[in-house]
C-alpha cells in the first residue's frame, strides 16, 4: 500500500510502519480505509472506514452512498422477484446506518440490526457472538418474529468482511431456526486472508443454500510476527494520562431543536424497519432537516451531526437532508463504544478522542464512550442525535457529552428521536361480535373495499317524514340518531347536476385524496387501518385506500363505523378493531370538517372508552379531505369546496342509510344499525363517483406529493375559527344553539337534504360549488342569503324551535 493517496498522506501510514501492518489488494482500499490501534487484548489493529460515518466525519451523501450503492449491487445479483422477498440484517454497532443505506438500496427490503440492548418485553427472535470485538453478545429483537421466518433471500451487512466468523456464527444460528436456500453478505471491504477464503463455500456446502458476496473492495492485511504484543505495547507508549474532571459546575447547556419526528417510526432497525416506515420517514425529513436548519447559528460554515451509537441511520439521513438546504459544509459520525488510541498525526487515521461516560443506562453497566476525530476538526456547530432512552442526566452532566463537546465547538444542538418500543399485542378478548358485513350483501361497494362495523336493519321500519323528525329532536323527545329522513331521491335536473359537478371536480378531488393519504403514510402508520366514520367518510376511505394500494401497492383494511353526536363512537366497533389490529395503527377518516364536533366528540369518546376498557393507543385525530373549520392536523386541503358526495346520501355512499342507535334495536354487544336499500340500485352511482376519482390518480401524483410534502413541512396546528365564526352566526342569527349552525358545503347540503332548513348564507360570489344549494334551495324555498367575509362557502341554518305551526318568515323572530 502507497503511503499516499492522491497526493495526501495515507492515514495507515503511522502503523503500518511502527507495527508493520501491510494493506494489499484493490488501489481503491487506500481511499476507503486508514490504520489505528485498539485498545483491545484480541487484536491490535483497528480498519479505520473512511466512508463508514462511525470513526472519521464524513460527507453524509457519501456515507449514504456507498450504502446505496451496494443495496443496488444486491438487487441486480437477486433479480426483482427475490429482491422483493429479501430482509436485510446489519450488525451492531457499527453497520447499522450502513445495513439500513443497504436496504434502501435494495428496494423494498424491510430491514433489521442486531443489537446489544435488551429491550423489556421484546422476545429474542435469535442471538450471535462477535468473537473479535471488546462487547461480543448481539441480539435480534424484531416486533414482528415473522420478519425472519420469510423463505426469500437473507441479506447480511457488516462493514468489513475479515475472518468471516461473525457471519457464520450469524448464519449458522438463524438456518437452524429459519431455514432459507439463499444469504447474501455484503461489506463495504473484504479483507479475509489466504486461510479464510474458503469458508463461505464450505458453510454453503453444510446447510445446503447459496451464499454469495458482494463488497466495495477486497484485500487483505498483512500481519508479521508478535503484532499482538508490539501493538500493546505502542498503545501503552502512547496512551495520554485520562481527562481532568471537568472544571464547571452544573449541566450542560445546549439548543435542543424539537425535531418533529413521525409518530409510529422507528428510531432505526432494532426491531425491524419497513418499507411503509421509510416512506413516511422520507415524508418527513424535509421539516425535520429545516428545524434543524433554523436552529443553527448564522454564520456556520462547518457542520457535525453527530450520531449515537447504534442510532446510525436517523442521524444519518437528517444530516444528508440537511446537506441539500444549507450553505455549510455538513459532515456526519458518530460516537462509538470501540476503545481506540488517538494520535495527532496526518498519517494516523485517529486523530483526537473525546471521552465520555455512557448516557443510555446500559444493560452492562457504566463505562467510556468516544466521539473521535470531533475534538480540533474546527466545527462551528456539533448537532448530537440521540434517542430518547440516552437523553438522560448522565448526558447533561458536567463531564458528560454535551459538556465534552462544548469544549470544542461554539454551538451545541441537541435532537432527541424517540425511541421506539413495540406495541404489545392487545389482550386477546373474548367477545361474540360478528365479523364485519360487507358487499354485495350489505352495500353496493366490493367487498375488499369497506368492512361495516354495523348490524343490518334493512327490514326494521325507521324513515319518518323530515318534518316530525325535525320537531321531535328540537323538542327533546327523541334523538336524532333513533330514525332515519325518508331518502331524498333526486330529480332529473338535481342528477344531472351531480354528474356534472363531478367531472368538474374530480381532479381536484384526486388530488386532496393524495395528499391527504401521503400525510397519514408519513405521519400517521406506515401501514395504516382506515377507519371512516360511517357514511360521509366511507366514500373518501375507500378513495385513500385506492390511491394507497395505486401509488405504493399497499393493501389497507379499511372499516365503517357509527359515531353519533351526544352518544360517540361505536364501543363494540372499538373492541373488534382492537382485538384485530393495533390500536396505533387505526386512523379514523371522515369527509370533511364543518364546526368541529364530530372532531371533539370523537376525542371525548376516545378518553371515555380508554377509562372503560383500559385499551389504549386509539388516536383520536381524524383525517379528512377537507378542513374548512381548521379543526384537524391531517387534511387534504383547507378549502371549502363541493365534495359530490356531499350532494347525495346513500345513493353515493354504497346505498347505506346513517346509522341508528336505538336502545330497543342495538343491545349492550351489539354494532349500531344502519339499512341497505337495495331497492334503489337503480339510482345508485356510488361506483361512479369513485372511479372518476380514481382515473385522475396519475394525472395529480406530482401535485399532490408536492401538496402534502408543503403541509408536512407548515404549521397545521388547528386554529378552530370555524367554530368561532359559528357560534358568532349563532348569536347574530338569534339561533343560540350551535347545533342548528351547519357550516361549509357539505353540512349545507346536509340541512337541505335531510333537515328543515331556515336559510342559507353564502358568500358573496361563490360560484359552481354552490349550483346544487341553490337548486335544493329553490325546490325547498329556502331563502339563500349572500353574506360578505363568510369563513365559509356557505352555512346551512336549521329552522330554529321548530314545531309543524313554526312562524318566522321574517327570518328573525321565530315563535314556537
Amino acid at each position: 500500500m502507497n503511503n499516499a493517496v492522491n497526493d495526501v498522506v495515507w492515514t495507515g501510514t503511522w502503523v503500518a510502519e511502527r507495527l508493520g501492518v501491510e494493506l494489499v489488494g484493490d488501489e481503491r482500499l487506500g481511499e476507503l480505509l486508514g490504520l489505528a490501534l485498539r485498545r483491545n487484548p484480541k487484536r491490535a489493529h483497528l480498519l479505520v472506514s473512511n466512508v463508514l460515518g462511525k470513526h472519521v466525519p464524513q460527507s453524509p451523501s457519501v456515507v449514504y452512498g456507498h450504502g446505496f450503492a451496494l443495496g443496488r449491487r444486491v438487487r441486480d445479483l437477486l433479480g426483482a422477484e427475490d429482491a422483493r422477498a429479501a430482509v436485510v440484517v446489519g450488525y451492531a454497532e457499527t453497520a447499522t446506518g450502513l445495513g439500513h443505506s443497504v436496504a434502501d438500496g435494495l428496494g423494498l427490503a424491510p430491514y433489521l440490526h442486531s443489537t446489544r440492548r435488551p429491550v423489556a418485553g421484546v422476545a429474542t427472535a435469535g442471538g450471535f457472538e462477535e468473537s473479535h470485538s471488546h462487547a461480543t453478545s448481539h441480539l435480534l429483537l424484531p416486533a414482528d418474529p415473522a420478519l425472519l421466518a420469510g423463505s426469500g433471500p437473507l441479506v447480511l451487512v457488516d462493514d468489513e468482511f475479515s475472518t468471516g466468523n461473525t457471519v457464520l456464527n450469524t448464519v449458522r444460528a438463524l438456518h437452524e431456526r429459519y431455514p432459507r436456500e439463499r444469504y447474501v453478505v455484503v461489506a463495504l471491504v473484504d479483507m479475509r486472508s489466504a486461510a479464510d477464503l474458503g469458508r463461505l463455500e464450505e458453510l454453503a456446502a453444510e446447510i445446503g443454500a447459496r451464499v454469495d458476496l458482494v463488497t466495495a473492495a477486497s484485500g487483505t492485511v498483512r500481519l508479521p510476527e508478535g503484532v499482538l504484543e508490539k501493538g500493546q505495547a505502542l498503545v501503552a507508549a502512547h496512551e495520554p494520562a485520562p481527562p481532568a474532571p471537568a472544571a464547571h459546575g452544573g449541566t450542560a447547556k445546549a439548543v435542543r431543536v424539537e425535531l418533529g419526528w413521525p409518530r409510529g417510526v422507528p428510531d432505526g432497525g432494532r426491531h425491524g424497519f419497513t418499507p411503509g416506515h421509510r416512506i413516511r420517514l422520507e415524508g418527513a425529513l424535509p421539516a425535520m432537516a429545516a428545524r434543524l436548519a433554523d436552529a443553527l447559528p448564522d454564520g456556520a460554515r462547518r457542520v457535525l451531526v453527530l450520531g449515537f451509537e447504534e442510532l446510525m441511520y436517523a442521524p444519518l439521513r437528517l444530516a444528508r437532508e440537511l446537506e441539500q438546504v444549507v450553505t455549510a459544509e455538513v459532515r456526519y459520525s458518530t460516537t462509538t463504544r470501540s476503545p481506540v488510541l488517538a494520535l495527532d498525526d496526518p498519517g494516523y487515521a485517529i486523530r483526537s478522542r473525546i471521552v465520555f461516560p455512557a448516557h443510555d443506562d446500559p444493560d452492562d453497566g457504566p463505562g467510556e464512550r468516544y466521539a473521535y476525530n470531533v475534538a480540533g476538526a474546527g466545527f462551528d456547530a456539533v448537532v448530537a442525535v440521540v434517542d430518547s432512552v440516552a437523553d438522560t442526566p448522565q448526558l447533561h452532566a458536567p463531564d458528560g457529552l454535551l459538556a465534552r463537546l462544548a469544549e470544542h465547538t461554539p454551538s451545541v444542538l441537541l435532537a432527541v428521536v424517540p425511541s421506539y418500543v413495540p406495541a404489545r399485542t392487545p389482550t386477546e378478548r373474548p367477545s361474540m361480535l360478528p365479523e364485519p358485513l360487507r358487499g354485495p350483501a350489505f352495500s353496493s361497494y366490493a367487498p375488499d373495499e369497506v368492512g361495516w362495523l354495523l348490524q343490518d336493519l334493512s327490514d326494521v321500519g325507521l324513515e319518518a317524514p323530515t318534518e316530525e323528525r325535525e320537531e321531535a329532536i328540537q323538542s327533546g323527545g327523541a334523538h336524532y340518531a333513533e330514525s332515519l329522513p325518508v331518502e331524498y331521491q333526486p330529480d332529473a335536473q338535481y342528477q344531472q347536476l351531480f354528474h356534472t359537478a363531478l367531472a368538474d371536480s374530480a381532479a381536484r378531488l384526486a388530488q386532496a385524496v393524495g395528499a391527504v393519504t401521503e400525510i397519514v403514510l408519513a405521519e400517521r402508520s406506515p401501514r395504516p387501518v382506515l377507519v371512516s366514520l360511517a357514511r360521509a367518510g366511507t366514500p373518501i376511505g375507500v378513495l385513500m385506500r385506492r390511491w394507497a394500494e395505486h401509488r405504493h401497492d399497499l393493501d389497507l383494511p379499511h372499516y365503517a363505523v357509527s359515531i353519533v353526536r351526544g352518544r360517540g363512537i361505536d364501543a363494540n366497533a372499538l373492541r373488534w378493531l382492537a382485538a384485530h389490529h393495533d390500536p396505533a395503527d387505526v386512523v379514523f377518516v371522515d369527509g370533511w370538517t364543518g364546526k368541529g364536533a364530530i372532531t371533539r366528540e370523537l376525542a371525548d369518546a376516545i378518553e371515555e372508552f380508554e377509562a372503560s376498557d383500559g385499551i389504549t393507543g386509539f388516536d383520536p385525530e381524524i383525517a379528512v379531505l377537507a378542513d374548512p373549520g381548521s379543526c384537524v392536523r391531517t387534511y387534504g386541503t383547507r378549502e371549502d369546496f363541493l365534495i359530490p358526495s356531499a350532494c347525495l346520501n346513500s345513493t353515493v355512499s354504497g346505498l347505506i342509510s346513517r346509522t341508528v342507535l336505538r336502545s330497543d334495536l342495538v343491545g349492550e354487544h351489539d354494532f349500531h344499525g344502519a339499512k341497505f336499500y337495495r331497492e334503489l340500485a337503480g339510482a345508485d352511482v356510488s361506483a361512479d363517483f369513485l372511479d372518476a376519482v380514481a382515473a385522475r390518480f396519475d394525472d395529480v401524483a406530482d401535485a399532490a406529493c408536492a401538496q402534502a410534502k408543503e403541509l408536512l413541512a407548515a404549521d397545521r396546528t388547528p386554529t378552530w375559527e370555524g367554530w368561532a365564526a359559528v357560534e358568532r352566526i349563532s348569536e347574530e342569527y338569534g339561533i343560540h344553539d350551535v347545533n342548528l349552525v351547519k357550516p361549509g358545503v357539505g353540512e349545507t347540503t346536509r340541512v337541505l337534504l335531510r333537515r328543515v332548513p331556515w336559510k342559507i348564507l353564502a358568500r358573496t360570489g361563490a360560484g359552481a360549488d354552490l349550483d346544487h344549494v341553490r337548486l335544493l334551495a329553490e325546490q325547498r324555498g329556502v331563502p339563500v342569503e349572500e353574506v360578505d367575509e363568510l369563513p365559509y362557502t356557505c352555512v346551512g341554518l336549521i329552522h330554529p324551535k321548530y314545531t309543524r305551526g313554526a312562524t318566522g318568515a321574517d327570518g328573525k323572530a321565530v315563535t314556537a
